[in-house]
């Protein structure tokens, strides 16, 4: 297969909310952005010389609001299939995220009140479900679905052969991209341990660049640095009785 190429859609700001179009000799988009935002991809993959019914697959990459916000709206645009991790399906078939958020710092703290992240949006139902690491050839791309939960229990990343990894809310950059290159965590994590674990798995593999839902590429060394940092830091806010995850 020819190597795959990896193409930021901004949704939301320059580098604020991401989608992204992976081209290989199919083209598959991950994630939907906001809701309302369904035309805007649509337009962009249009822009991009790529026409929007060759779309092989939409993958989701977690089920929160401005990752599958206009999943339902895209898959009418384009007719593409929806991949969804079965753990995230409560949201994606009630179209509501898993309540209360659990912020990872001052900001989510802050975004937590925002109506908008507590709205419904509309529901889909996935037409393949992801329970664990899944192929892509069929779907015209060298790569893989890995499972990677923590963010929430359902969060999936796509690896593509050539080491780019498409990672969502596994990691961001800090204050939603604001500051671009700086690794951070995203303002919820459902289970911050489980995430760093996933993390540190991804890692592993070697991947040539994290590609993020919130910010501008990450390299994969700054990004290691900054997990080693942040276990130490779990650590003393569990030994302190002050870490939270949500129950299944």
């Amino acid at each position: 297969m020819p190597r795959t190429k990896v193409v930021p859609i901004p949704v939301m700001g320059r580098h604020h909310v991401n989608a992204y179009l992976l081209l290989g000799r199919r083209p598959v988009v991950v994630d939907a952005g906001t809701p309302g935002s369904g035309r805007a991809i649509h337009d962009r993959i249009t822009a991009l010389g790529v026409d929007p019914t060759d779309v092989a697959l939409i993958v989701i990459t977690h089920g929160h609001i401005d990752h599958f916000g206009s999943a339902a709206e895209l898959h009418r645009l384009t007719g593409a299939p929806i991949a969804g991790h079965i753990a995230d399906l409560g949201p994606y078939r009630s179209g509501r995220v898993r309540e209360p958020y659990l912020p990872t710092g001052p900001m989510g703290r802050a975004m937590a009140r925002n109506r908008k992240l507590h709205a419904r949006v509309e529901p889909f139902e996935p037409a393949l479900l992801i329970r664990g690491e899944t192929s892509l050839e069929d779907f015209g791309l060298a790569g893989r679905i890995m499972p990677t939960p923590g963010h929430t229990a359902g969060s999936v990343s796509v690896l593509t052969d050539d080491g780019d990894l498409v990672a969502g809310d596994l990691i961001a950059n800090s204050f939603m991209g604001v500051i671009p290159g700086r690794p951070a965590n995203p303002p919820f994590h459902d289970d911050p341990r489980r995430n760093l674990t996933s993390l540190r798995a991804m890692l592993a593999l070697d991947p040539t660049t994290l590609h993020v839902g919130h910010g501008t590429p990450l390299d994969p060394a700054r990004v290691r640095r900054w997990a080693d940092r942040e276990h130490d830091r779990l650590a003393r806010r569990e030994a302190a009785g002050r870490l939270t995850a949500r129950s299944e």
